[in-house]
């Protein structure tokens, strides 16, 4: 049985979810960039979501939220808040039992998915999101957000991917790039989710 297409619908940034490291990195213009999002998107009224950490771009970016009145609502497995680096101050911090459980929180809970530079475990989150995207668990639009070139090899890398033939269905047309924060809001709320067929449901991932 061929799987249903999903139907086109505008994109409205109520919340945005951003992933992000925990730690500051090693340049001052990571931790910038994620403080300039955060007043960003409390300024414009759109909620924050995120992991909950209170350490490092993920602290950076929920406190300049916080102290811009914004929304921030944080989503953290119990075994990191007993390690004490969950966030006390949030709008709401969501307590949940796996590292999957947070990631599928914060799917539901976001329009949007916006990823800062990171780690290992900020890759993780990005590509299982964009993963979701290509098997039709949601249709929302995902962004790197870029500082001084950090997201560069990571396109390289996916051009390469592309040019082998390992990406099918053209994954690449729902990663929006932006070096400029409201430049990339405008394009996420501008996207247009390409044709898409359901392969799989979030509790089947």
């Amino acid at each position: 049985m061929t799987p249903p297409t999903l139907p086109v619908t505008p994109v409205v940034l109520q919340r945005v979810g951003v992933y992000c490291g925990g730690n500051d990195g090693a340049r001052p213009a990571y931790v910038a960039l994620a403080r300039t999002l955060g007043q960003t998107l409390a300024r414009r009224g759109i909620g924050l979501v995120y992991g909950g950490g209170r350490t490092g771009l993920m602290g950076a970016m929920a406190d300049a939220a916080l102290a811009a009145g914004g929304e921030v609502i944080g989503v953290m497995p119990h075994g990191l808040v007993e390690r004490e680096v969950a966030h006390r101050e949030l709008t709401h911090l969501h307590i949940v039992d796996s590292m999957h459980e947070r990631k599928a929180m914060m799917a539901s809970l976001a329009d949007a998915f916006i990823t800062l530079p990171g780690g290992i475990g900020t890759l993780e989150e990005f590509f299982e999101t964009w993963t979701w995207a290509q098997l039709g668990v949601h249709r929302k639009p995902m962004g790197l957000l870029d500082v001084d070139g950090f997201w560069e090899p990571l396109l390289s890398m996916l051009a390469y991917m592309d040019s082998e033939g390992f990406l099918r269905g053209n994954p690449r047309a729902w990663l929006l790039h932006e070096h400029h924060v409201e430049r990339l809001l405008v394009a996420l709320e501008a996207f247009v989710a390409p044709e898409v067929r359901t392969w799989a449901r979030l509790s089947e991932t």
